[in-house]
């Protein structure tokens, strides 16, 4: 077995738990590469590993069996653009605050180890969002796993985004920006901005304005085989688009469509954890006293 390991954190208890987990599969023999960039982060703390194989974004990782993701939700999010078409399993290590993805939380990390080694676990496939655009924003890594967002930047003044579904007019959103969503980021800013809960395992999009300036104007979900197109204009010609944790920013030039994406994440899930019982636990959905 190959096990590849990639982080943001890098304090103490990152430090601690990256140890144990080398320690752990070093003993059962198992093979451990860690990103470059992960050994860079760790190595500016005074944090040397023992010597592993380490990979960069972009490298193929078809040979390891999973990637460790340490850290939190952000950290999948940057991990998914690290295996890439090769769908090498993630398992979510939390070293976080919310840990809605990363559900294994640090002091549970032996056992789920464990539990790999025995194959005990289930793998989840999560659709990916893929952007194009005429100025090849977030290439060649332009797939994400929670959501594109286009929003006005430094400025009181709202955009326009025209927004068309297989070539068909849908809307104008006069509003602050839009936020096209998967299933996966249903549960992130889409919800937060009022679009609704989708379960991870539907095929759609959710288009959700961001303060829009129309009160008839709400989030809509689309199937995820549609192509939608956007053009963006404003007063001050400048904007930010933002995949996942990256953003870029884009003048009125620019057209963006997006589309499902060719290839999936997929996410390893164990017996204790389910989804219904993280939206209970994590975001308090249904929190009642009469329950």
């Amino acid at each position: 077995m190959k096990i590849a390991i990639h982080g943001k954190s890098t304090g103490p208890e990152a430090q601690g738990c990256i140890s144990d987990i080398i320690d752990f599969l070093n003993k059962d023999g198992i093979e451990v590469g860690v990103s470059a960039e992960y050994l860079s982060d760790l190595a500016e703390k005074d944090f040397r590993l023992p010597a592993v194989k380490s990979f960069r974004r972009g490298e193929d990782l078809s040979g390891f069996d999973f990637v460790l993701s340490l850290g939190g939700d952000g950290t999948i999010l940057d991990t998914v653009t690290y295996t890439d078409r090769w769908e090498v399993p993630i398992v979510g290590i939390n070293l976080g605050r919310l840990g809605f993805l990363s559900t294994t939380p640090r002091d549970e990390v032996q056992e789920a180890l464990q539990k790999l080694v025995a194959g005990t676990f289930d793998i989840e496939s999560r659709s990916l969002i893929h952007v194009e655009s005429n100025q090849g924003l977030f290439e060649p890594f332009n797939f994400g796993l929670n959501e594109l967002t286009i929003v006005k930047r430094e400025t009181s003044s709202m955009i326009v985004v025209h927004t068309y579904v297989d070539g068909d007019y849908l809307n104008s959103y006069w509003a602050d920006g839009l936020i096209i969503a998967t299933p996966t980021g249903s549960t992130g800013y889409s919800l937060s901005c009022g679009g609704p809960l989708v379960h991870p395992s539907m095929k759609n999009f959710i288009l959700t304005p961001v303060s829009p300036h129309n009160l008839n104007v709400r989030p809509i979900i689309l199937s995820d085989r549609s192509r939608i197109t956007f053009e963006i204009e404003g007063r001050s010609r400048q904007f930010m688009v933002s995949l996942d944790s990256r953003s870029q920013s884009v003048d009125d030039s620019v057209e963006i469509t997006v589309k499902r994406e060719e290839f999936e994440a997929k996410l390893v899930r164990f017996p204790e954890t389910r989804y219904f019982d993280t939206l209970r636990q994590k975001l308090n959905w249904g929190l009642d006293a009469r329950n």
